[in-house]
């Protein structure tokens, strides 16, 4: 089967009101550290945090007939389409605006297109962080990761595939966004990063 958005409601339909709360797009390679910065954001600024691959897995482990699909094409090794992947988002945004303080979306967007249907079906983004490392910087520290977490894909070959296909689709959106796009050195200590993220969003709440 095909997913189309006409395939289960028209919530997609939905319009959505002016967003007046930051949009922060977060960006980075495996092994970046983007995941960590995310968390101190969140604590300081309350926003809320929406990654797309989270809200995939809940939807598939909701058992609804769109979690079932995308679980289908999971197996297949297909890619979830686009727009499916911007209707959770803008579910997950409708749901949390009333109470939300600023919306952090967490490797998103993963290719140009992606960016494109968000602004254009959303709202426009305010600040894009792009945590930025050498690519044996990166492969030191998953490899690292590696002896601990288990993961089959926590090894030197994939995790090189892993980067090359993160490079060629993020230069890509960083060429989108290049006016909004913030390039952070995370070969830094974390303390230092975040003083530096912080520069970035304190403007967007004042």
């Amino acid at each position: 089967m095909v997913i189309t958005r006409n395939s289960y409601d028209d919530s997609y339909n939905a319009p959505v009101p002016e967003i007046k709360v930051p949009i922060v797009w977060v960006l980075g390679g495996p092994g970046s550290g983007k995941g960590t910065q995310c968390d101190k954001i969140v604590e300081k600024y309350k926003f809320t945090h929406l990654s797309s691959g989270d809200l995939l897995r809940a939807e598939v482990d909701s058992g609804s007939p769109r979690g079932k699909d995308l679980l289908a094409i999971m197996e297949r090794g297909e890619l979830v389409p686009l727009e499916i992947v911007l209707d959770l988002l803008k579910e997950a945004i409708l749901k949390a605006l009333p109470t939300s303080t600023g919306f952090l979306i967490d490797g998103y967007p993963r290719e140009k297109e992606q960016g494109i249907l968000f602004e254009q079906n959303i709202a426009p983004v305010n600040v894009v962080l792009f945590f930025d490392a050498s690519e044996n910087t990166l492969v030191e520290r998953l490899l690292g990761r590696a002896k601990t977490s288990g993961r089959a894909d926590d090894n030197e070959e994939t995790i090189k595939k892993r980067l090359i296909t993160f490079n060629t689709h993020n230069d890509l959106v960083i060429q989108q966004y290049i006016d909004k796009v913030k390039k952070i050195n995370a070969e830094r200590n974390v303390d230092e990063i975040f003083a530096e993220v912080v520069s970035y969003l304190n403007p967007l709440i004042a």
